[in-house]
């Protein structure tokens, strides 16, 4: 059976966002996947849990796909973490609804990737900002893998927007019809590295 794959998508301003565009433009069309603009469906931030929940309901694996922004998320897949993930359902003792789903993020960033380290102008690596989510995702009970990240998105031009659009579409296409090795992806920084050893041993 194939995995079922949500992508929980927030962009404020995905009409300007050459990366994201690359990057939705190459997602599988696949009855197995599902792309939720959350900005389109709510843009008076009145977030439907009820439904937002049966659609968590119906997926194996969830990606919050979003730019960094100021070192997190843009506030409207914040204000749905908020609402969406309640106690009773996601979490606490009888919260178990999203019991071993797959949960990554999808981030683009406009610093180049060396900006990212304790040396680098912005002193953290992209795990290190990531933590908060990797613990609400620990707290959910769900497997939290690495992110998938486009980075200097800035300085690209539009065949390297492509080549990072074809990478995405890789990973989800693997990620829909095969079992996930969730301990396998916990070796790397980033699931595009991850992807490409898949590709290059030949799986």
């Amino acid at each position: 059976m194939p995995n079922k794959i949500l992508i929980i998508f927030a962009h404020p301003l995905f009409e300007k966002s050459v990366a994201n565009k690359a990057l939705a433009n190459h997602i599988p069309d696949s009855e197995n996947i599902t792309f939720h603009d959350l900005y389109e469906m709510y843009p008076e931030f009145d977030i439907n849990v009820k439904k937002e929940q049966e659609l968590l309901n119906l997926h194996d694996i969830v990606i919050w796909h979003h730019p960094m922004y100021w070192y997190s998320c843009p506030p409207l897949l914040k204000q749905w973490i908020d609402m969406v993930l309640e106690y009773g359902w996601a979490y606490g003792k009888l919260g178990l609804a999203l019991q071993d789903k797959i949960l990554f993020q999808v981030i683009t960033t406009g610093g180049n990737q060396e900006n990212y380290c304790e040396e680098g102008r912005d002193q953290h690596t992209i795990a290190q900002l990531l933590q908060p989510f990797k613990q609400t995702a620990k707290v959910c009970r769900m497997h939290y893998l690495p992110p998938f990240v486009v980075q200097g998105t800035h300085r690209m031009d539009e065949k390297m927007f492509e080549r990072k659009g074809i990478e995405y579409r890789n990973l989800l296409q693997y990620l829909e019809n095969t079992t996930v090795n969730v301990k396998q992806t916990q070796g790397f920084n980033y699931l595009n590295d991850w992807i490409k050893t898949l590709e290059n041993n030949g799986k």
